[in-house]
Parts: C-alpha cells; structure tokens; sequence
C-alpha cells in the first residue's frame, strides 16, 4: 500500500510506540475515550461555591461578621419559636424557668419566652368533664360498644335505717380556675373521684333506703353536688361541679 511504513505498523499514521491513531499514542484532547463527556471538576465547583459565600460574606464564615449574622439568624429563628396560639376554650398559663409568672393569658396569638427558658400550659376550661361512678361505660372504654359494667365497691352504700343501696351516678365538672387546677392538685380526675364517692356516700347515709328510691332522688343529687363543690373548693381545686345525677338507685341483688 503507498502509505505502508518502515516499521511494518498498519494505518495511515504508522505504529510508532504501540499506539495507534493521529494523536500518536495520547488521549484525545479533552480528556476520556472518545464520544464520552467531561468529567465535573470537584475542586473547580467548591472553588466557585466559596466565592459565592465570601460575595455575600467577604469575611467568610470564620471572620467576625460572618459569626454575628449566623447567631443573629439563630437568635431570630429561637425568637419565631415563642409564638403560641390559644383557642377559644382555653386559656394560657405562661411559664418561666417552671414558674408561672401570675397571669392567664386569653384566646388569640401570643408571645413568651421560647423553650428553653420558657412554656406554656393551656387547659380547656369550657370543656364539660364527665365521670361515672358505681359504673363503666363506652366511655370509659374510648366509645368501644361494650354493655355497662357495676363497680360494686363504689356503688354499694349505707343508707340511714342501716339497708344498704346500690347507687350509681355521673358528675359534670369543669375548670374553673386553671392556675388552681394546674398547680394545686396532682390527680384532678381521681380527686374529683375520691370527693364524689365521699360525698354521696354521706349524703345517702343521711337517707332512708324507701326516700332514696322515690321522692329523695332530687334532693340527693342537689345536696351531693353542694358538699363536693365545698370539698373541692377546701382542696382549692379549681374545678366547678356543674351536676350530680344519679342513674341508678335500688337495693342490690342479693339483698331482694
């Protein structure tokens, strides 16, 4: 062929050195084989990124304005965080370092001081509690459909002429000062329990089985409801007793 070489290598550009093609050995300008991209520059691409930060910061991150920014972006940010909202049947008791700082904040959005130096508490004190006593219910069972249930160590009770009853009643309550509520008892729920069980107890003991069973029912659940309210308000509860109704008044089983 007219392009043969001396050394015997085949193709136009001869085989000098074991390596073929125009560039006599080397890679292709560009780097890679042929028909393949670029490969992004690591360096080249944090290089830009770092000019980017000293455009907007000339000092840099280490330099003393670039610390004031980020703190002042911190303390902005943990600023924001103190923002609450209470709703219209709450009201918000403000916290700082765990003390509450004498004021009861009403529905709307508000500002305190943000965890960690301060919290906020906000009891729902519209909310009608309902709790039976002598019994369970749905209620009691998170709404499950399950049939009634006698607690007969609550219901069972002595009545004045030494017969023994078996009541069972619900009492409505709510809160009615919510610092009171929050911070001067432990276990609202199973002290307003404790309080209705004594007092109905006393009450009933006060009353012939014959009246508790027909015309007593009425005055029962008045005077029940006048001597818990003077229990709680002795505890200094904070809670208001709205009702005591009695849902079931007889004499128990084995005794008919």
């Amino acid at each position: 062929m007219p392009w043969n070489s001396q050394g015997g290598g085949g193709g136009p550009w001869g085989s000098a050195g074991g390596g073929g093609g125009p560039w006599g050995g080397q890679r292709p300008p560009g780097g890679g084989s042929m028909g393949s991209g670029q490969q992004p520059n690591i360096e080249e691409v944090l290089r830009r990124s770092q000019d980017k930060i000293r455009r907007l910061m000339p000092g840099g991150f280490g330099s003393g304005r670039g610390i004031a920014i980020v703190v002042f972006v911190l303390l902005v940010l943990w600023g924001l965080s103190g923002f609450y909202r209470v709703q219209e049947n709450e009201r918000g008791l403000e916290l700082v370092f765990g003390k509450w700082n004498e004021q009861v904040t009403s529905p709307g959005l508000r500002w305190r001081w943000p965890t960690p130096i301060g919290e906020v508490l906000t009891p729902a004190v519209t909310q009608i509690n309902r709790l039976n006593i002598g019994f369970r219910d749905a209620d009691d069972f998170g709404g499950r459909s399950v049939s009634p249930r006698d607690i007969a160590g609550e219901s069972l009770m002595l009545t004045s002429d030494q017969n023994i009853s078996d009541v069972d009643f619900t009492v409505q309550w709510r809160i009615a000062d919510p610092a009171d509520y929050l911070f001067n008892i432990l276990a609202p729920e199973e002290t307003v329990k404790a309080a209705a069980e004594s007092a109905m107890r006393e009450v009933v003991g006060q009353t012939k089985l014959d009246d508790l069973l027909t015309t007593a029912r009425e005055g029962v659940q008045d005077d029940t409801r006048d001597l818990l309210q003077m229990i709680l308000d002795s505890y200094g509860a904070g809670i208001s007793v709205e009702r005591v109704q009695l849902q079931k008044t007889e004499a128990p089983a084995p005794v008919i």
